[in-house]
């Protein structure tokens, strides 16, 4: 907005559109590169660092430390064609006074494996998830740089109680990728809400992980294309991308 002695400038700069078509499932689909962002979730040293707080208390990293250099692939790619890269990360209050008592047991599958939200980690790195700790930064291996945003969240989804729809909408956002961990929890409930007001979705398989058998990573997908987008990969979009 810009103001003179006469009026008040309420013209919002509208960027030229960017089109480009990337080959996805169930079609292909024509984007606007102008108006997409990446989200990426939850790539954090709570989940991925082996004195994160998944593998401390004995859910592996392998099966999803895969995603690590995709996704910083991913991030370069999208930073070079001027694609907004959003961090989207747990980070708790340390007194949990917003999450729920059931999100707070869950944290804990019940009081069968601790510690839980907030509580100090096993390995002497602060505590669980809480945000500015070590569990809840982004795990050393991946770039953030100067011009990426960060929003934390503190439920599955990305978009609940927090500003992420807001920051998209101040960007002209429409579209936006998804990457990140873990692809049927995290991943898919910010792809799921991300849907539900209006984005049009994005899942970038190879960039995203999860220790889930293989049957539910096809559920996901088969849902996705069904009722929330499409899924491709990052050769497809560096295809696209790089023309």
């Amino acid at each position: 907005m810009s103001e003179s002695d006469d009026f008040i400038d309420f013209v919002r700069p509208i960027p030229p559109p960017r089109v480009i078509r990337i080959d996805a499932e169930p079609k292909p689909v024509q984007l606007d590169l102008s108006r997409t962002a990446l989200l990426v979730v939850d790539m954090q040293n709570d989940f991925l660092h082996p004195e994160g707080w998944f593998p401390a208390r004995g859910s592996s990293a392998d099966p999803i430390l895969h995603t690590i250099p995709v996704v910083e692939k991913l991030t370069a790619l999208c930073r070079k064609n001027a694609v907004k890269v959003v961090w989207v990360n747990w980070g708790v209050r340390a007194d949990v006074a917003n999450l729920p008592e059931g999100v707070v047991q869950r944290g804990t599958a019940y009081g069968a494996k601790s510690p839980g939200y907030a509580e100090p980690s096993t390995t002497g790195k602060g505590n669980i998830l809480v945000r500015d700790h070590f569990g809840s930064n982004t795990v050393d291996e991946l770039t953030v740089a100067p011009e990426d945003l960060t929003v934390h969240k503190h439920r599955m989804s990305g978009f609940w109680d927090n500003e992420l729809d807001s920051v998209l909408r101040k960007l002209g956002v429409t579209t936006v990728l998804l990457a990140g961990v873990n692809t049927d929890r995290c991943v898919f409930s910010t792809l799921q809400d991300a849907s539900f007001i209006g984005y049009d979705c994005i899942m970038v398989d190879d960039a995203c992980g999860t220790p889930s058998p293989d049957y539910v990573v096809k559920a996901v997908k088969f849902l996705t294309n069904l009722l929330y987008g499409v899924c491709t990969t990052y050769d497809n979009l560096e295809k696209a991308m790089d023309k």
